[in-house]
């Protein structure tokens, strides 16, 4: 039995729109998400991505930013170098028997 041609031009097309739906609501969760932060923060995100991707030194890093986010990014990785070191959990104290 041989489907009309008809019938599998209408089958595609809503296939399609089911494809179209599916992206569209996804795009708006993107968009929403997107919308929350500020154009200068999206663009941190991205070059801190890029930075770690592609290895590039502080040097790129402090000259990407406006000087005194770059200045507050050094004193960011200074305090994470000189951060204390984590405690070591205690012995349990043996309990007397």
């Amino acid at each position: 039995m041989t489907l009309p041609k008809d019938a599998f031009r209408r089958f595609q097309e809503e296939l399609a729109a089911l494809d179209k739906q599916i992206e569209q609501r996804s795009t708006k969760k993107q968009t929403a998400k997107q919308a929350a932060m500020s154009a200068m923060e999206r663009a941190k995100l991205e070059f801190l991505a890029l930075r770690e991707r592609h290895n590039l030194t502080v040097a790129d890093v402090v000259s990407f930013f406006p000087e005194e986010e770059g200045i507050a990014y050094l004193q960011s990785l200074i305090a994470q170098t000189e951060a204390k070191p984590r405690r070591g959990r205690k012995p349990k104290a043996a309990s007397a028997e």
